[in-house]
């Protein structure tokens, strides 16, 4: 079973799955939430397609630690997305994942316009590494 990592936001979705052991995580999909009638749905069948147990969801909290309207989207998102999938859902902290992840694309000399393609679902695969690494499993 994988975990699914979430890099949600109000237009794209970045989606990452871990390998089937809970070892690393992969970039996987970027949805575009204009384009996606029910973004919950496409995620729920993204997880019963790749034998998801578990998704975690960014929690971008403010740098001072403090939540925002920002992360608290994110927890609404989080319980739309365990209500929807059946699947337990957790928050990870991601303060920065995005412009870890700009600075990754850029060092690896991607250019500007497949870096908008691409960036979320690298953030996503950042946020799942981290769970991953924090010693969660699927």
């Amino acid at each position: 079973m994988r975990v699914m990592g979430v890099d949600y936001g109000d237009v794209r979705i970045g989606v990452a799955l871990s390998d089937p052991l809970g070892f690393t995580a992969q970039a996987f999909t970027v949805l575009d939430a204009r384009k996606t009638p029910d973004v919950s749905a496409a995620l729920a069948d993204i997880a019963i397609k790749q034998e998801v147990s578990r998704i975690v969801v960014g929690y971008p909290r403010n740098m001072n630690g403090t939540v925002g309207e920002r992360a608290q989207k994110s927890e609404l998102f989080a319980q739309q997305l365990e209500r929807a999938t059946g699947l337990p859902v957790s928050l990870v902290d991601e303060r920065l994942s995005t412009v870890s992840a700009q600075r990754m694309l850029i060092t690896g000399h991607v250019r500007r316009e497949k870096r908008r393609a691409v960036v979320d679902k690298v953030a996503a695969a950042l946020i799942l590494q981290t769970y991953l690494d924090s010693g969660g499993r699927p």
